[in-house]
């Protein structure tokens, strides 16, 4: 294993790229340090010693790699970032011009691009305004006023801050999917996420230790372990659908009769599925908490979606319930997004090619669709079961888990395609594979 690690430095260009990234990763980290200006540090500092771990303020935190604790310039992350190409991938299935765009090659991807950068910077200046007036208010952050001069020009200085680190984190990404190695965004969100690990397992040894009940921590990094194995292995499977081609002779030449396979994975949605459900639920607590208002059932409202959807740091069984069932709801909705059993088949029967025992055209279509829907089943109840084990245990246990199964998803599956890219580049020279 050294030896192959040996040989990942052994190329010039792999070196420099590696390297490269890693530059990227201490910019990042030393963005998520720089506190935002304006903003009451002792606040700041008393709310990080009373800050709960759990809930959608937990996940926001893990997201920004504890950005958002300390109300540094990079706080709100790549989110923005990923719900704009969220936006964007869905409205190209609605809106034709998009999906002309998407068709048209590299230049109709570059306009797509452009657009998620200009959607990136709005959603970024609405998040940073909601989030400048929660932490005036005190909603997250237990009461603790972290922005006491709330003048318009300090608002405008702390919008425009953390708007301009949004930004600057999309740019580092894009830096790094250019220049270094692997998907740049999803390198920021794999090394935000690991960087609160040892924070996290830290706070959860505590709890437990102080219930005189350390077994529990032994179970936690157990049950870790196995999700881990867990998701490498459904993340692996797939159904392999056979497709053979019919043999056609053009002048002296016979072409066709090769046999293939389409290869369905049972994860076809990845985790999307699970950024949605927990961006649905997220959407009442940031409503109901910008609402200023003390009617009474405005505070009733808030009070049951607080104890029941992770706003108040813990979570319910309702909270684990419509996580559950969102995930599951999601995740067809996205496999269907993403696979056109219909496109599928017709492409399929205009290459010449048909599935054994299976008529070309409709009925191909048919078969697709109901393999599709019988692999999606058991790939949306891993989803939802790894998305919800963390807060189960929370939930019991009456401990705070900061991270979700959503956050290991997305380690697992960055380290895995990052080292399929690795591996890729090191075949090309004749060196081992990574994953041999």
């Amino acid at each position: 294993m050294l030896s192959i690690y040996r040989n990942m430095f052994k190329v010039p260009d792999l070196r420099a790229k590696i390297f490269f990234t890693l530059a990227m990763f201490g910019v990042y980290r030393l963005g998520a340090t720089i506190p935002v200006p304006g903003i009451d540090l002792d606040a700041v500092e008393l709310f990080q010693t009373q800050q709960q771990a759990g809930g959608i303020y937990g996940l926001l935190n893990l997201f920004s790699g504890g950005a958002l604790e300390s109300f540094s310039v990079f706080s709100l992350g790549i989110i923005p970032y990923i719900t704009a190409s969220i936006i964007l991938q869905l409205l190209t299935v609605v809106i034709p011009k998009l999906q002309a765009l998407q068709e048209e090659g590299e230049s109709g991807r570059k306009v797509i691009t452009q657009w998620t950068r200009y959607l990136t910077v709005i959603l970024a200046l609405i998040q940073s305004t909601s989030f400048t007036y929660l932490f005036h208010v005190g909603r997250f952050t237990n009461g603790i006023d972290l922005i006491p001069t709330y003048t318009t020009g300090r608002v405008i200085l702390v919008v425009l801050t953390m708007t301009a680190g949004t930004a600057m984190v999309m740019w580092l990404g894009e830096l790094i999917t250019q220049r270094g190695v692997g998907n740049g965004m999803s390198l920021i969100i794999f090394v935000s996420i690991l960087s609160q690990f040892p924070f996290i397992f830290g706070q959860i040894w505590g709890q437990t230790v102080a219930a005189n009940l350390p077994i529990r921590f032994v179970v936690v990094m157990a049950v870790f372990l196995l999700m881990i194995g867990a998701i490498i292995y459904v993340d692996q499977a797939q159904r392999r659908i056979p497709i053979q081609f019919a043999k056609r002779v053009r002048g002296r030449r016979v072409m066709g009769g090769q046999s293939t396979y389409i290869p369905l994975k049972v994860n076809t949605a990845g985790v999307i599925p699970v950024i949605f459900a927990t961006s649905v639920l997220l959407i009442p607590s940031l409503i109901i908490t910008a609402i200023p208002s003390d009617a009474s059932w405005v505070q009733s409202v808030y009070r049951w979606i607080d104890d029941n959807l992770g706003g108040s740091g813990t979570v319910s069984w309702w909270y684990i319930l419509i996580l559950f069932s969102l995930i599951i709801f999601f995740t067809y909705f996205y496999t269907a997004i993403q696979f056109d059993p219909e496109k599928q088949a017709e492409m399929i029967q205009r290459q010449g090619g048909f599935v054994p025992g299976v008529r070309p055209g409709r009925q191909t279509s048919k078969h697709l669709a109901f393999i599709l829907n019988r692999i999606t089943l058991p790939g949306s109840i891993f989803l939802a079961t790894i998305a919800i084990l963390p807060a189960i245990a929370g939930a019991v246990w009456n401990i705070s888990i900061a991270f979700s199964g959503v956050s290991i998803l997305i380690v697992v599956g960055v380290a895995l395609e990052t080292m399929k890219q690795i591996e890729s580049q090191l075949t090309m020279r004749n060196y081992e594979g990574i994953l041999t």
